[in-house]
């Protein structure tokens, strides 16, 4: 529902608009031109939505700056990839099963706010990009991986209301959402409005560069705001980042985000609102600017804006939006203050500099998008080095796979040029791709497809095995398929220290494949590079890469292409009839939803990819008792979600392999974990199954010994971590995960919350919590705790033979007390008291939490609705 006060009519329109600033001007005359972007933009969604009788209070803390009052952001939309989007509509369709049970009417479960899913994580580079029908292979065998999955799919768009569904093969959501969904200004029932949406990934605010809100939350959130509800919050740090100075000859918007990634994670910008400003933003393309705006969680913001101004309606245009939605883009922007000439006395928490003339050519890694490494000083960092090449085998530091990918990426028309063309130098060289890099190129968009054949630049990259494996995200999310058995053979036996490089955003242990024991993150043009030189020993700017016809050596400056030539392609060859001819069909056929379907879905007894959810039964709809926990792992610093709950292959040898293999699967069809997390009881043998986890509790000679590991206590039993989850659940054991900073960082993966619930964790204590995790955990029902500063698992002398009690009164940010029980060698016992503060950041979230959860929380809520409206 709207509001009716400071709606006004829209100047050179028939739509009206609400006035933000008047509504702001009245409590505060002057004060709307010194708010930020992102202030006004949360400002006119609080005049337009927002309560009437706590507008002016909510007003007050974006005016004043405070943070003592939770106000309510009503997204104007929902974005989901399959994995997320599909777990969130399992859960709903649970939901209607746990109503209709208790005599309610499922039908009532339904999401309100536009909701828009992507198919785009399940597909896996099974045949490389040197085989020419490796698109159709690979689509065909998604297609049969996925049966159950897309059955369910198919039958949500046709179940729900307001469920778009984008079928497998067309693109990636980030990608898709820049290029065509997002119209920056929506338009409803006559009102304009600034576009603002919360998708079920970390890297939703891709379109921030577009001017646009978009924040990526886990599938439980996403779920709350699919059916009405608002997104509470306080308001955030907002920090203006002014970019000055002009890239160097050469230097990609790769190499700008990777060191701006390093910039700010050290700045400490986590949580904060970025809003990227200064003669070099206005210089951007708006490429570059989605490229810079994806990394946003990499370097630990919620958001990363640009203004809106001539670089977005030059980009609104290119790509083929319809001439009256950039004119009104452009109307209302300069009428609210959202252009970016309007933003001169924006203040901020704090101002960052950065001079991207400074930007030299990068890659990061070998486990960190933030480890920054300039391609100058790659011998001098230890990684490249001598290569020893002995005739028919690959070299220690192999590249294994190279992957162009990403929406990150392949979003910029300039870095996909830019690899054509290197592509098209390195053949007319007569170089070529080393036998054993196993090579893709998956672009986020078909647009990308049809600018590249138009520059005859596709078959280039063909030649040296970077055909199109996908439109999907591949790689960059762990699904790099199977190596070439023999290859994979020789990695073991030798114990070769194989690498990945790929144009994506995260490069976390174990992350990209299996046997990639390090993975670098680097430029299209730099990942064809390497796939060249073949190893990650090799020093990329100064080292041989091959010799031409001539017997000259070729090295990397020889293959570079210049800006000029790139900018020239991009004119000549970026068509805005290119994404009018991929999107018009595209979103024409994703609104097509046939015939309606059951409300109540027919679950398949033997799927392993969908199954009832179990959240309104047994243990998990009971008392949590905060009492005698024992600890399940004690876990150190940059715990992310792959290790909480990873997303990629799983192995014939895991908890969840084992369970596949039981149930009948083909070891080849297996999968990744990502694929199951519709099914609960494959998803939760995924919990702490990173091969790389080190659980302090697991000493083996004096050392903590990597793996999925766990040890039973009170036994001191060490086992796998199935194992030992297994045999505290049959005991009704309650259990806590003591950790250190930073834990949860990564993809907004609601699994990573769901797991340790279904294994009967009951609180989490660390020293502090990546923003989405946290969210998740208090979604399920998980108590979030935080370890003051200067105490921690070490202080505390934590091993794991504890047991644990939490007391205290639960309200926001409370001070609760962590009570740890020990039992010493002489036989008595101590009782040690720690202060915590609880991360119960909300009154709505402490109400979610007493519920249970978000989903006991939506079942209450819809039972006495059901029974009010009787």
């Amino acid at each position: 529902m709207m509001n009716t006060e400071y709606r006004k009519t829209l100047p050179g329109t028939s739509l009206d608009y609400f006035d933000a600033r008047a509504a702001v001007e009245a409590i505060a005359p002057g004060a709307y031109d010194m708010l930020p972007y992102t202030s006004r933009v949360l400002a006119e969604n609080l005049v337009r939505r927002c309560d009437p009788a706590a507008l002016t209070d909510s007003l007050k803390q974006l005016i004043e700056r405070r943070r003592d009052l939770d106000f309510p952001w009503f997204p104007a939309r929902v974005v989901c990839h399959d994995i997320l989007g599909q777990t969130a509509l399992v859960d709903l369709a649970g939901l209607r099963d746990a109503i209709a049970a208790q005599g309610g009417d499922p039908a009532l479960v339904n999401p309100v706010v536009p909701t828009q899913l992507v198919v785009d994580h399940s597909l896996a580079v099974e045949c490389g990009g040197f085989d020419p029908d490796a698109f159709a292979k690979n689509r065909a065998i998604e297609d049969r991986r996925n049966e159950d999955r897309f059955d369910f799919i198919n039958w949500t768009k046709r179940a729900f209301r307001n469920v778009d569904v984008i079928p497998p093969g067309n693109g990636i959501l980030h990608q898709i959402n820049l290029e065509r969904m997002s119209p920056v200004i929506q338009v409803t029932d006559g009102v304009a409005y600034p576009d603002t949406l919360v998708g079920t990934d970390s890297h939703t605010p891709m379109v921030d560069a577009l001017g646009v809100i978009a924040i990526g939350v886990g599938g439980l959130e996403a779920e709350s705001v699919m059916l009405g509800r608002a997104s509470w919050m306080r308001l955030p740090d907002i920090v203006g980042v002014e970019l000055t100075g002009k890239p160097q000859p050469g230097i990609t918007a790769t190499d700008i985000v990777l060191a701006l990634t390093e910039f700010l994670r050290k700045e400490k910008v986590v949580s904060a609102y970025l809003e990227f400003y200064g003669e070099g933003a206005a210089n951007l393309t708006l490429g570059d600017r989605a490229t810079i705006s994806n990394m946003a969680p990499e370097f630990g913001a919620t958001a990363a804006m640009f203004y809106i101004d001539a670089q977005t309606i030059k980009y609104l245009k290119l790509t083929g939006r319809d001439d009256a939605l950039v004119a009104l883009v452009e109307t209302y922007a300069k009428q609210a203050g959202l252009w970016a000439d309007s933003l001169t006395k924006a203040r901020y928490e704090r101002v960052l500099t950065f001079d991207l003339s400074s930007v030299v050519r990068n890659i990061a890694g070998p486990s960190n998008p933030h480890k920054r490494v300039p391609t100058s000083e790659l011998a001098a960092r230890g990684i490249s080095g001598k290569v020893e090449n002995e005739p028919g085998l690959m070299p220690d530091g192999a590249v294994i796979i190279a992957a162009i990918t990403s929406c990150t990426n392949t979003n910029n028309p300039r870095n996909m040029i830019a690899a054509g063309l290197f592509a098209r130098n390195a053949n007319r060289a007569g170089l070529v791709r080393k036998p054993w890099v196993k090579s893709s190129l998956a672009p986020g968009s078909k647009a990308v497809t049809l600018y590249l054949e138009a520059a005859g630049l596709l078959p280039e990259l063909e030649s040296l095995g970077f055909g199109v494996v996908a439109y999907a995200c591949t790689s960059c999310n762990g699904m790099s398929g199977a190596l070439d058995p023999m290859i994979q053979q020789e990695i073991i036996e030798r114990d070769l220290y194989a690498t990945a490089v790929l144009s994506g955003n995260r490069n976390f242990d174990g992350r990209i494949h299996p046997y990639a024991k390090q993975a670098f993150l680097a430029s299209p043009p730099l990942v064809v590079a390497y796939a060249i030189a073949g190893t990650i020993r090799f020093d990329i700017e100064k080292d041989v890469l091959g010799v031409d016809a001539d017997g000259k050596p070729v090295r990397l400056a020889d293959l570079w292409p210049s800006d000029e030539e790139i900018d020239a392609i991009i004119a000549s060859s970026v068509k805005p009839e290119q994404f009018r001819r991929v999107y018009e069909p595209m979103f024409a056929a994703s609104v097509e939803h046939g015939e309606p379907a059951e409300p109540l879905y027919d679950w398949r007894e033997m799927s392993t990819y969908i199954r009832r959810p179990p959240y309104w039964e047994g243990a998990l709809a009971g008392e949590r008792t905060l009492r005698g926990m024992r600890a399940l792992a004690v876990l150190g610093d940059n715990i992310t979600t792959d290790h909480l709950s990873p997303s990629n292959a799983i192995m014939a040898d895991s908890a969840a392999g084992e369970y596949l293999a039981k149930m009948g699967l083909p070891e080849e069809d297996f999968n990744s974990y990502a694929t199951h997390r519709g099914d609960h009881l494959t998803a939760q043998r995924a919990t702490f199954a990173n091969p790389t986890l080190k659980n302090e509790m697991v000493v083996v000679d004096g050392q903590v010994k990597a793996g999925s590991l766990a040890r039973i206590e009170p036994e001191g039993k060490i086992t796998r971590m199935w194992e030992a989850i297994e045999t505290y659940m049959t005991r009704k054991q309650p259990l806590i995960v003591i950790a250190g900073a930073d834990y949860g960082q990564g993809s907004s993966r609601d699994w990573a919350a769901k797991g340790v619930r279904l294994a009967g964790t009951e609180a989490i204590v660390a020293e502090g919590f990546e923003r989405i995790h946290r969210t998740n955990l208090v979604g399920m029902g998980v108590l979030p705790l935080e370890f003051k500063p200067g105490t921690n698992r070490k202080t505390l002398g934590i091993d794991g033979s504890e047991t644990f009690d939490v007391i205290g009164e639960r309200t926001p940010r409370a001070d609760l007390t962590l009570v740890i029980h020990r039992q010493k060698k002489d036989g008595s016992s101590e009782r040690v008291e720690v202060p915590v503060t609880c991360r119960l950041d909300t009154a709505e979230e402490v109400s979610i939490y007493e519920a249970g959860g978000v989903l006991q929380r939506f079942a209450q809520d819809f039972l006495e609705s059901s029974q009010a409206a009787a």
